[in-house]
């Protein structure tokens, strides 16, 4: 199987080309230039597997250049041993008769991104090999809270590869700040950027088409890789999760094989989602995938009215890992949905570059029939966390909060006989956000907060988080937009 480039079908690459190179030269994304489909018996076939079995069995359709026991080694290096917390890897709990959440937080750095993140590093190391690489490779990461974390823990003293992350200063949880700051590692660089996400995304993805930078670089022996989703490395492994949600129903007789479920994905940057639709060309049966945004609502305005508006307030919320106003992975949607047309891709990003875009009608429609969407404000993301605890013992973090609260509002897609929520983070990442939700007293400090909502609810802070406390700051610089540029160069040329 070959990848292509969202914005040139020219630039063909294998699998390890694609994922050691992360970004397209010509700032496309590269995708799957086919999409592959599993046999007719592949869902029963996945019911009795472990999920480190069905990371190989879906993963080996997308990365055909690995073979099954590489990517068998692989699986077991990154879901085995104790990185996992439970033997299920992400299991599925039942919220009521029809209503389950996916949890994908039960790794090393407590959210979803885990998912991808203990894989990327056996697939790009492994991918410089095959493409014989002998450059080092700098990961370079702009976070909107979750990534850089998971990104840090996965690659932090991989060997032939260093690591610098990028997140906005003051708008992400206290918890997730000091996850990436205390970071140990003698190939990490951990940096706040004066600005939002947007703006740090946007400047590592100049950084990326910068050839001077990449130039210089070189003649130190670096070359920069991405573990952002623009990755396709990164959101292949997401696949897994929405089988292995599916194997679970199954197993429970939840639904038989062939049933349709409906998915439902608090997302920003619209790379967990998209994994859903990639498994629903692989041949999983989706009934439809809701995107669930917070008040930062451009996708919901985009999935309703076909027009993509940069230009409007961004807002700091309760669940920051989806402050986002530029969804980079919709690029490759777009693609899809257009039948791989190139030029009106690029046209698009051109047009969002000067600050919107607004696709054709029957585009719009095309992707009405695969996407639904709804958005939660401050407000209602405090009630569904409550509403959620009260009505059925189950705690939940406000992005999966929002998740929850719009599908209440979205009725059920024809044919679904279940629905499944995303539960992309531990609520002890925001125990602020969630205590105060349940009306409880919230104590200055963030771990004590943990400790009040521990004993209000009976549940348990996760080690690796309440663990935190006592840990060193070992990163603390801080940079402008314009000088993360300068900022990459000097980590990179340290290696």
């Amino acid at each position: 199987m070959y990848y292509v480039s969202t914005r040139n079908k020219e630039d063909r690459r294998t699998a390890a080309e694609a994922i050691a190179q992360g970004l397209a030269a010509d700032g496309g994304l590269m995708t799957p230039e086919v999409f592959p489909k599993l046999c007719h018996n592949a869902l029963d076939t996945m019911r009795d597997m472990s999920y480190q079995q069905r990371a190989v069995y879906v993963m080996n359709s997308y990365l055909d250049d690995f073979t099954a026991s590489e990517l068998s080694a692989y699986a077991d290096k990154a879901y085995g041993g104790e990185k996992f917390d439970v033997k299920e890897v992400a299991p599925v709990r039942a919220v009521d008769e029809n209503t389950y959440c996916l949890e994908l937080w039960h790794g090393p750095t407590c959210a979803f991104k885990d998912m991808a993140l203990q894989m990327l590093p056996h697939l790009l190391t492994a991918s410089l090999v095959k493409t014989e690489e002998e450059k080092t490779v700098c990961i370079l990461v702009a976070t909107s809270g979750d990534t850089g974390k998971a990104a840090l823990a996965g690659f932090a003293d991989a060997p032939g590869c260093g690591i610098t992350v990028f997140y906005p200063e003051g708008k992400v949880s206290r918890v997730q700040e000091l996850q990436m700051s205390t970071q140990e590692g003698a190939n990490v660089s951990v940096c706040a950027v004066r600005g939002n996400f947007d703006d740090a995304q946007s400047a590592v993805k100049r950084i990326f088409a910068d050839r001077e930078l990449a130039a210089r670089l070189a003649e130190s022996g670096v070359q920069l890789s991405s573990a952002n989703s623009i990755n396709v490395g990164r959101l292949v492994p997401q696949v897994v999760y929405y089988f292995a949600a599916y194997a679970q129903l199954l197993r429970a007789g939840a639904i038989e094989a062939g049933d349709a479920v409906e998915f439902c994905v608090p997302t920003g940057n619209f790379g967990d989602i998209l994994a859903g639709y990639y498994a629903k060309r692989l041949g999983l049966p989706v009934a439809k995938l809701i995107v669930a945004s917070d008040k930062n609502n451009v996708l919901f305005d985009f999935l309703t009215t076909g027009t993509y508006d940069r230009e409007r307030p961004f807002y700091t919320t309760t669940s920051p890992s989806m402050d986002i106003l530029i969804s980079s992975n919709l690029e490759r949607m777009l693609y899809y949905l257009a039948d791989g047309d190139c030029e009106l891709v690029a046209g698009l990003m051109a047009d969002l570059a000067a600050g919107r875009y607004t696709v054709p009608a029957e585009l719009l429609a095309r992707i009405q029939e695969v996407f639904g969407c709804g958005w939660a404000d401050e407000d209602q993301v405090a009630a569904a966390i409550k509403d959620c605890w009260e009505r059925h013992g189950y705690l939940i973090d406000p992005h999966t909060a929002c998740g929850y609260h719009v599908l209440q509002q979205v009725e059920p897609a024809p044919g679904a006989r279940a629905r499944v929520v995303l539960s992309t983070a531990s609520p002890y990442k925001f125990p602020r956000a969630v205590a105060s939700a349940l009306g409880l007293f919230c104590p200055p400090d963030d771990f004590a907060c943990m400790k009040v909502l521990e004993k209000a609810t009976g549940t348990c802070a996760p080690a690796q988080l309440a663990g935190l406390a006592g840990k060193p700051v070992l990163h603390d610089a801080v940079v402008d937009v314009e000088d993360m540029g300068a900022f990459v160069e000097d980590a990179a040329t340290k290696l």
